[in-house]
C-alpha cells in the first residue's frame, strides 16, 4: 500500500529483494526486513489467488510458474532473516524478525491447508509427470492432509492458531536458551584454573579484561564450558559451571537467571502438539510426527531404542566400574558426584591411552583440516573445491564453490567460529535449492550455509580444533554434500528437501566415519608449532579410544531419544515432565542425574529445531550410516585407499538422488539390500553380546 511514491523505489533498494544473486548479507538491516515480507507476501498471496481461481488449469508446470517461483523468493528471503537471527542476533533484528514471524508462519499454514489448491492438486495428471515431480506430487498430498487442508471450520481455524502459536513459542524457547547461556558469566582467578589448557586460560582472560576486570570470565559456552569439565583440577569450579549449565532456562537457575526459565513454554507446545494431532485423526503427536518419516510407529521406534539400550547397557555398566575405580585409586574420589564423571572420564582416558585431546588439538589447525576435508570430498566424489566471493555478515565467513568438469555444482558459506548473538551447536542450513526454474528454464544451482561453533584463532594461531570439532565439520560437511551434489531438477525434491527426516542423517553420519582413517588423517593434520602431521603412535592411541565409553554414549543418546518419544506418545502435557525425565533415566541410564538437572529446558533439537518425536533419528540414521560405510571398507585398497567406484555409486545412489525417491530405495539401490545393525555394533565394539551384570 504506497502512500508516496518514493516506497517503490525503497523496495527497489531492500537488498532482500534482490534475487539476482546470492544474499547481500553485508547490507541487509533490520529496518529491510518489514517491507520486504510484506512485499513478498504480497506477492505470494497474488500467486495463490491466481492459481486457486477456477479457469487455472490443474497443470504442474503451469502451478510452478506462477506459485512456485513466489512462495520460493518468500522461503529465501526469510531463509535469510532467520540466518541471520541465528548468527548474528541483535535486539533491531531479534525485534524485526518476531514482528514479521506471525504473518509469515499464517501464510505458510494457510497455504499448506488451502482446499482449492489441495483440490488442484489432487486434480493434476499424475502420468503426465516425470518420476521426481510424481515423488514431488506424492509429497505435497500428503503435506496438504498434515497441514490440515480436509478440516473445516471452526477445527480450520483452530489448527491455523496452533501453528502461529507453536512458531512462536519455538522462538521463545530458543530465545531462552540462548539468553541464559549468553548472560551467565563468572570471573574467577587464574589460580582456580589449574589443569585446564593455556588457551581457554588465555581467552577467558581476555574476556574478563574486555569487561575491565582481573581475573579469567567463564562462560556457558561450549569452547569454555567442556574444557573447564574435563580438565579442571578444582572441584567446587566443575560443580558451580555443572549447575549453572544444566539448570540452563529452568525454575532451578540461580536468581536472576530464573527469567528465562522454560517450563511454561514447554508445557504450552506439548499441549498445542498433542491437540494439533488430535485435530490430524492421530492418537498423538509422536503418531503424527512419523507419518512422512520412514519408522512405521512409535512402538516400532520405542522397540528399536529398547533393543539397542539392552545390547548397550552391560558395555555402559562396565564402562562407571571403570571410572569408580579409577576414582577411588588415582584421584581420591571415592563418591564421584555428577560434575566430576567427564573430569574422571578424561583423567582415565589419558592413563589408559596416554593422550590428551589438549595433545591431539595441536595436530588439527583449522584451515588443515578444511584443506583435507575438501581434498578427500574432491577424491571421492570427483569435484573441486575452490575459495569463492560472496557477501557475509563476519569477518570470519568463508565462501566456496564446488565444481564438476568446470562446471559449477554448488556454494556455500563456511561460519566456523562462537561469538555472542549466535545460536550454539552446529548445522547446515540451505540458501537455495537446486531447481530447473519454470519462470526462466535456467538451472538453479544450490547454496548451502554450514555453521559451526569453534574457538576463534588467537593472535597469529589458527584455531585448533578438537578430534571432536573435526567429526562436527564433517558431520555438517556430509548434510552440505546431501544438498549441494543433488542432481535433481525438482525443487521440491531435490538436495535434502523431501529427504524422510530419520534418513536425513545418513550422508552427515556416513562422513564421520573418515575421521578414524590413517590416510586422511595424515593429510588433514599439521602441528600448530612444527607442522609435523599426525604421528603413527599418537594416531593408534586415539583410534584405541575410539570405543572409549561408546556404552555410555549410546545410552545417553538413548534416553533423550526416548524421553523424546514418550514424551510426544504417552505423557500427559499438563503433568511435569520431570517424572518422565527420571523415569527414563532409571530405566535406560547408569549414570545418576541430580535432581536439580533440567536438561529438558534447554533441548533446544525437539522443542525449537524440528526433531520432535524424532530425536531417536540420530541412531535410526546411524545403522544406515554404518552399513553405508561398510561398502567403503569392504572395498578398500590394501594401501588404504578408497574405491572411486564406490564413491560414485553412493554419490549417484543416495546423494545426487536426493528426496526423489524413498530413502529405503535409495539404500538398496546402494547395498543391494536393507540395512543391518551389524555395522553399526562392530563401529562401537559393542559386537560381542557382553552379559548385563
Amino acid at each position: 500500500m504506497a502512500h508516496n511514491s518514493g516506497m517503490n523505489t525503497d523496495l527497489q533498494a531492500n537488498p532482500l529483494l534482490d534475487f539476482s544473486g546470492l544474499p547481500a548479507f553485508d547490507r541487509i538491516a533490520p529496518d529491510h526486513v518489514a517491507p520486504a515480507i510484506e512485499a513478498l507476501l504480497a506477492e505470494a498471496e497474488a500467486a495463490l489467488q491466481r492459481v486457486t481461481a477456477t479457469e487455472f488449469p490443474a497443470d504442474w508446470a503451469a502451478m510452478a510458474r506462477t506459485l512456485d517461483v513466489a512462495t520460493e523468493r518468500l522461503g529465501r528471503a526469510w531463509g535469510t532473516v532467520s540466518h541471520l537471527n541465528a548468527v548474528a542476533d541483535t535486539p533491531e533484528l531479534r525485534a524485526a524478525y518476531n514482528a514479521a514471524l506471525p504473518a509469515v508462519t499464517e501464510f505458510w499454514t494457510r497455504l499448506g491447508a488451502d482446499e482449492r489448491l489441495y483440490a488442484k492438486y489432487k486434480a493434476i495428471d499424475a502420468a503426465s509427470l516425470n518420476p521426481a515431480q510424481k515423488q514431488a506430487l506424492r509429497n505435497a498430498l500428503r503435506g496438504f492432509v498434515l497441514g490440515g487442508a480436509e478440516l473445516q471450520g471452526a477445527e480450520r481455524e483452530r489448527f491455523a492458531q496452533i501453528q502461529e502459536r507453536m512458531a512462536a513459542l519455538s522462538q521463545k524457547f530458543s530465545e531462552n536458551a540462548m539468553d541464559a547461556t549468553d548472560t551467565w558469566s563468572w570471573v574467577v582467578g587464574e589460580a582456580e584454573l589449574d589443569g585446564v589448557p593455556d588457551d581457554v586460560v588465555r581467552t577467558a582472560r581476555d574476556a574478563a579484561k574486555a569487561d575491565g576486570l582481573e581475573g579469567c570470565k567463564l562462560t556457558l559456552k561450549a569452547p569454555c564450558y567442556l574444557p573447564v569439565m574435563q580438565f579442571a583440577r578444582n572441584r567446587a569450579v566443575r560443580e558451580r559451571l555443572y549447575r549453572a549449565y544444566v539448570t540452563r532456562a529452568s525454575d532451578q537457575a540461580e536468581g536472576e537467571a530464573r527469567r528465562f526459565d522454560n517450563s511454561e513454554v514447554i508445557r504450552e507446545l506439548l499441549a498445542l502438539r498433542q491437540e494439533e494431532a488430535r485435530l490430524l485423526g492421530h492418537p498423538n503427536y509422536a503418531a503424527l510426527s512419523l507419518v512422512p518419516k520412514m519408522a512405521e510407529s512409535p512402538e516400532q521406534v520405542v522397540g528399536f531404542l529398547r533393543d539397542l539400550a539392552r545390547r548397550a547397557r552391560p558395555y555402559a555398566e562396565r564402562d562407571l566400574a571403570e571410572m569408580r575405580a579409577f576414582a577411588a585409586e588415582h584421584l581420591g574420589l571415592s563418591d564421584p558426584q555428577p560434575w566430576d564423571w567427564t573430569f574422571i572420564g578424561e583423567r582415565l582416558k589419558e592413563a589408559r591411552y596416554a593422550f590428551s585431546e589438549q595433545e591431539l588439538k595441536q595436530y588439527f589447525p583449522a584451515p588443515r583440516v578444511l584443506q583435507g576435508l575438501f581434498e578427500l570430498v574432491e577424491r571421492l566424489f570427483e569435484v573441486t573445491i575452490r575459495e569463492d566471493h560472496a557477501p557475509t555478515w563476519h569477518p570470519d565467513v568463508r565462501f566456496f564453490r564446488i565444481e564438476r568438469g568446470g562446471e559449477l555444482v554448488g556454494q556455500f558459506y563456511f561460519d566456523p567460529t562462537a561469538r555472542n548473538g549466535k545460536r550454539g551447536g552446529a548445522w547446515m542450513d540451505d540458501v537455495r535449492a537446486r531447481w530447473r526454474r519454470p519462470d526462466t528454464g535456467t538451472l538453479q544451482t544450490p547454496v548451502a550455509h554450514l555453521v559451526c561453533n569453534f574457538a576463534a584463532p588467537q593472535g597469529d594461531k589458527p584455531a585448533l580444533l578438537t578430534h571432536d570439532d573435526v567429526i562436527t565439520v564433517f558431520h555438517e560437511f556430509g548434510h552440505g554434500l546431501h544438498h549441494l551434489l543433488t542432481q535433481v531438477d525438482e525443487r521440491d525434491v531435490s538436495g535434502i528437501s523431501g529427504v524422510e527426516w530419520d534418513a536425513v542423517e545418513l550422508p552427515s553420519q556416513f562422513m564421520e566415519n573418515f575421521c578414524w582413517e590413517w590416510n586422511v588423517l595424515q593429510k588433514m593434520t599439521a602441528h600448530a608449532d612444527t607442522g609435523e602431521p599426525l604421528p603413527r603412535a599418537l594416531f593408534d592411541k586415539m583410534t584405541a579410544a575410539r570405543n572409549y565409553q561408546s556404552g555410555l554414549q549410546t545410552l545417553r543418546q538413548i534416553e533423550f531419544a526416548l524421553f523424546d518419544m514418550l514424551l510426544h506418545a504417552e505423557h500427559d502435557p499438563a503433568a511435569d515432565i520431570q517424572a518422565l525425565a527420571e523415569q527414563v533415566r532409571a530405566e535406560v541410564a547408569v549414570l545418576p542425574m541430580p535432581a536439580f538437572a533440567r536438561i529438558a529446558h534447554s533441548f533446544g533439537h525437539i522443542f525449537a529445531g524440528g526433531y520432535a518425536a524424532g530425536y531417536y533419528s540420530y541412531k535410526w540414521a546411524e545403522v544406515l550410516s554404518a552399513d553405508a560405510y561398510a561398502a567403503f571398507e569392504e572395498t578398500m585398497g590394501a594401501d588404504g585407499s578408497h574405491s572411486v567406484e564406490t564413491g560414485r555409486r553412493y554419490r549417484q545412489a543416495i546423494l545426487e538422488a536426493g528426496g526423489s525417491r524413498a530413502a529405503m530405495e535409495s539404500f538398496k539401490a546402494f547395498r543391494d539390500r536393507e540395512p543391518t545393525l551389524d555395522a553399526l555394533l562392530r563401529h562401537q565394539g559393542m559386537a560381542e553380546e557382553l552379559q548385563a551384570a
